[in-house]
């Protein structure tokens, strides 16, 4: 089943067209309905920028369609890839040298097409940042050193002091607390704005549950999650 989202612009159209480029589709896979603002208007709102906003979502006959087109994933070899993770691994033993002056031993795996870095040094944990701010902006980072060594998109996976797998229980404890508000008090929850993987999370966990549903709005950095009754 394909996940309902919201999108806004000054119109409709600017918000079908918004909705349309990011989901990569055209007008006729998707199912579209505009959300009347429940509020009432007073005077002084005429003078407000007007928000339209759409909700779209991708009709089962397209989302079948797509999926019977299966991605093939292109193997990189196996030789690009140590050559990246020597790379990394000399990117960061240089960057902990010159920043805290001091050796971090740092486990790295290579599993099909991904390297995965761990770090359990404590001493690393300024790179984690403000709710992962600061790691991830270090993994795409890692991700281009790879990436321009073997012509090809290579995914790595950073992750200092387990903090990914703590975030994802954090969010799926959130996403429960939500909902149960949700059901409690009937009126809808936003989120603050979350980076793609965290909203997945927050989907997934509520995506069974029969009496709330989850849809995305936004753009870019600034995209959230709705959770409200169904």
């Amino acid at each position: 089943m394909s996940e309902e989202m919201i999108f806004e612009g000054k119109t409709t159209n600017e918000a079908i067209e918004k909705g349309l480029k990011e989901l990569k589709v055209s007008k006729n896979d998707v199912e579209i309905k505009v959300i009347e603002n429940e509020e009432k208007r007073s005077f002084f709102d005429i003078l407000a920028p007007r928000v339209v906003k759409v909700s779209m979502k991708i009709k089962e006959n397209s989302l079948k369609s797509r999926n019977e087109k299966p991605k093939v994933e292109v193997e990189i070899d196996i030789e690009k890839l140590k050559k990246s993770q020597e790379l990394i691994k000399e990117f960061l033993d240089k960057f902990f040298e010159q920043s805290i002056k001091e050796k971090i031993d740092i486990d790295s795996q290579i599993e099909k097409n991904i390297i995965k870095i761990d770090i359990e040094d404590s001493k690393a944990d300024f790179l984690i940042g403000y709710r992962g701010e600061t790691l991830n902006a270090l993994q795409t980072i890692l991700t281009a050193i790879a990436t321009k060594e073997c012509n090809e998109k290579v995914r790595v996976e950073l992750d200092i002091l387990n903090y990914r797998e703590k975030r994802k229980k954090a969010l799926e404890e959130l996403a429960e607390k939500i909902a149960k508000s949700v059901i409690r008090t009937r009126k809808s929850i936003t989120l603050e704005p979350m980076t793609p993987y965290e909203r997945k999370i927050i989907h997934t966990k509520l995506q069974d549950n029969p009496k709330v549903k989850t849809v995305s709005i936004g753009e870019g950095t600034h995209r959230k999650v709705v959770v409200s009754l169904k």
